[in-house]
């Protein structure tokens, strides 16, 4: 979701998939009359990489903007929530957590079709793969230490001061999560999976312990962060679509997959502590250290309980793959890696 990136970290622009395409000339009259000096000139092409929302590069003489919408055809119950991503966008903007400043939302779905927002498309770099190998071991040690801090300090912020009280419900995130995302793979409508049926009555038997409540970004991994062009730190974070007041742990034991190799999380082998990479283990308390937190309990739940969302989020992207309305072309592959998905987090139940 990055604005023509140097070479390292390039985002993939393509032409406008066939499934996705709009009235364009439509929606350059609709942002010329709302922002000014926008213009009649727009080259309109499409980000490759994300499994949700589809993402526009939007090039004007005078400027590039960032377009996400929600993608076509009939949609899973409260998926692909373009208007909260948009919210929590906003009103993070001057806090410790770096995001694209967000100029406007349509939900007028008579100009393209469907909801909208445009953001600022911000100049820097986007890593797919976890392992950072075509950088050293210093910069890779400065971006995990920069993706680390802002984790932290996403989960510092203030709900009440930045005005995100009613983004969510305080209490029972968990148990909300789980009945949700039980919800959104059964509406699938996939071949039953005995590694998720397993994995859900599990979690749903489990105490994690006290709650908490936090900003919950929902998808936080260096595929979703933007990198400084040419120094090793976060400059923005993006895809808020999953966002809401959870708790931080979630969030945490998210980002830690790649160290269980979770084909959600850009590769099937897991990341090893290497030159720079730290353990996950490190990872964790360098966590709960700027975070202001104590040792972390029920770790291995946490940890079940990402894969099995993850696992139900694959489910969907499958789905919409098979009804040909997904966002990237990659998708029928990538979505039909749930059942993988769920077997690790099935995995990591046991031997809890």
């Amino acid at each position: 979701m990055a604005a023509t990136p140097p070479a390292a970290g390039t985002a993939t622009l393509v032409a406008v998939l066939p499934n996705h395409r709009f009235d364009e000339a439509r929606l350059v009259r609709y942002l010329n009359e709302r922002l000014p000096g926008f213009g009649a000139e727009c080259e309109i092409r499409q980000f490759q990489g994300g499994q949700s929302n589809p993402t526009f590069h939007l090039a004007t003489p005078g400027a590039a903007y960032v377009l996400r919408k929600k993608p076509p055809g009939v949609l899973l119950p409260s998926a692909h929530a373009v208007d909260r991503e948009f919210t929590v966008m906003r009103a993070l903007a001057g806090t410790a957590v770096p995001v694209p400043k967000v100029l406007l939302l349509c939900t007028d779905e008579s100009v393209i079709g469907q909801m909208f927002y445009l953001m600022e498309c911000v100049e820097g770099r986007v890593f797919a793969d976890p392992g950072l190998p075509q950088l050293s071991a210093a910069e890779r040690a400065a971006i995990y230490a920069s993706m680390n801090d802002t984790l932290a300090n996403l989960h510092r912020v203030d709900i009440g001061q930045v005005g995100l009280t009613d983004f969510g419900r305080p209490e029972g995130f968990l148990t909300r999560q789980i009945a949700r995302w039980s919800r959104q793979y059964a509406a699938s409508q996939l071949p039953r999976c005995t590694a998720m049926d397993q994995l859900m009555a599990w979690l749903a038997a489990q105490d994690p312990g006290p709650e908490e409540v936090a900003i919950h970004h929902g998808d936080f991994r260096l595929g979703n962060l933007m990198i400084h062009p040419s120094e090793p730190r976060v400059i923005a974070v993006l895809d808020w679509e999953l966002a809401t007041l959870g708790h931080p742990l979630a969030d945490l034991a998210y980002t830690c997959l790649v160290y269980h190799g979770s084909v959600f999380m850009s590769g099937a082998t897991p990341l090893a502590a290497s030159a720079g990479i730290p353990s996950e283990a490190d990872f964790v308390s360098a966590y709960c250290r700027r975070a202001g937190r104590g040792p972390v309990a029920a770790w291995p739940y946490f940890l079940a309980f990402s894969l099995f969302r993850a696992a139900a989020i694959l489910a969907g992207v499958y789905r919409r793959a098979l009804d040909g309305n997904a966002a990237d072309a990659n998708a029928l592959t990538r979505g039909a890696s749930y059942p993988e998905v769920a077997e690790l987090g099935w995995s990591i139940a046991r031997s809890a």
